[in-house]
């Protein structure tokens, strides 16, 4: 669900950088965007729904999930989507410097006290319990995985951090094809919680926000749900086709080359990453009635199998060098412009993390579903926004429609349970 808090705001397609969208001109475009999105608003509440699994593209087991708190990263995000997610955007509502660090020590605590379970009967009956009690009178440790983000407007002049903000960080840019709701973007924080089930989520987005009151006001929040790919695989997104395929390996030398920032950042950053969020509704209707030869141009993949056009398996690399001139693969296919595959492109790559949304229906009694997107980088603009750039104006763009999301930092992890988020980012 999205849930919208006042605030400020100012947008990228479900398939930037690890190539799960696609695009090519034929003849049966139309655009439809006006059509479809004409008076229609987002709503005031987003659902969740559906698609990831156990088995990774390239046929070998997924990395164990990481939901310890504890480490030099924050390493929820290394994760393979779990079949629940849960993305809020808030604002800080103090202008007290020695309140934001209790605002993370708060939060820092909660993760403690959330990923390594806890008994949760009230002692005293005649108080409000100290738990909401969804997951009964106690609940097991290593079923949530949590990631926490600062953005750019962390940085303004209320807490004295200007000099301290991530070089390159700044409110997400709108893209051409974008339709930003400013109700559903930015935010001075961005909290990820993650679980193999729904319940765990749902009891962590109720403890955290009521641990946190009278310093933090959510702006939006969205759920995501992730199911078993089918077949084994990377999952499918709502318009049919697998997404993710092209991800780049989380051995720690990739990491470090894409993911973990490095030289040129202040030196509270080390360990972070960027992570930029989109909420990109998928206009299905029109998708339905598109020809599967059509669809499986513009993303320059088999829905079937996920195989490129050129290849007989989800795993086979396209071949774009054989194919000069797009006569299998379009020149204007979504995983040819996302992921080029040339040396020059290899360094835009970026970790990508989606879940898919339901939101029921729009105002017009239209579907509303899209992907939840996020991935990771160690740079925006030379990864992220260099892959939305050339996926600006490709055809599938009649077919999606970004609506929301944000950047954020995500912050270095926490080396035990005496440390805390932001510590370094607020030393002196």
């Amino acid at each position: 669900m999205i849930m919208k808090a006042a605030g400020p705001s100012t947008g990228s397609e479900p398939g930037a950088g690890s190539e799960p969208l696609a695009g090519t001109g034929l003849s049966a475009r139309v655009g439809r965007r006006g059509l479809m999105l004409g008076g229609a608003g987002v709503g005031a509440a987003l659902l969740a729904a559906g698609g990831h699994g156990d088995a990774r593209a390239d046929g070998q087991p997924s990395p164990r999930p990481r939901f310890g708190p504890y480490g030099e990263h924050q390493g929820a995000l290394i994760n393979e989507p779990t079949a629940a997610t849960a993305v809020i955007s808030c604002d800080v509502i103090t202008d007290r410097r020695a309140e934001l660090a209790e605002l993370f020590m708060i939060i820092s605590d909660r993760i403690g006290v959330l990923t390594g379970g806890a008994p949760t009967a009230s002692d005293d009956p005649s108080r409000p319990p100290d738990d909401n009690g969804i997951l009964g009178p106690s609940y097991p440790g290593g079923k949530l995985g949590v990631v926490v983000g600062v953005g750019a407007s962390l940085f303004d002049d209320r807490f004295g951090l200007a000099d301290r903000k991530p070089v390159g960080l700044t409110s997400m840019r709108t893209f051409p094809n974008d339709d930003l709701d400013e109700r559903l973007t930015h935010g001075d924080l961005s909290i990820q919680l993650t679980s193999a089930d729904d319940d765990v989520v749902t009891h962590a987005v109720r403890d955290l926000t009521k641990h946190t009151r009278g310093l933090m006001q959510p702006r939006w929040r969205i759920n995501g749900t992730a199911a078993a790919p089918r077949p084994a695989g990377a999952p499918r997104n709502l318009l049919g086709f697998k997404d993710g395929t092209a991800n780049p390996a989380t051995d720690p030398a990739t990491l470090d080359r894409l993911i973990w920032v490095g030289t040129g950042q202040p030196s509270w950053a080390a360990g972070g990453t960027f992570q930029v969020i989109r909420i990109i509704r998928n206009l299905v209707e029109f998708w339905d009635r598109v020809s599967l030869q059509e669809q499986e141009l513009m993303f320059g993949r088999r829905r079937d199998s996920g195989a490129p056009l050129d290849g007989d398996r989800e795993t086979e690399a396209p071949d774009f060098a054989a194919d000069p001139r797009g006569q299998v693969i379009p020149l204007d296919a979504h995983i040819r412009l996302a992921n080029p595959r040339t040396e020059h492109t290899d360094r835009s790559r970026i970790l990508r993390r989606s879940w898919n949304y339901d939101l029921g229906l729009d105002s017009n009694g239209q579907l509303n579903q899209g992907t939840l997107f996020s991935c990771y980088q160690q740079d925006l603009q030379r990864q992220f926004e260099a892959v939305q750039t050339r996926l600006i104006d490709e055809p599938l763009t009649d077919y999606i429609s970004p609506v929301g999301g944000g950047y954020f930092f995500v912050l270095p992890g926490m080396a035990d349970k005496d440390d805390h988020l932001g510590r370094s980012l607020l030393a002196r």
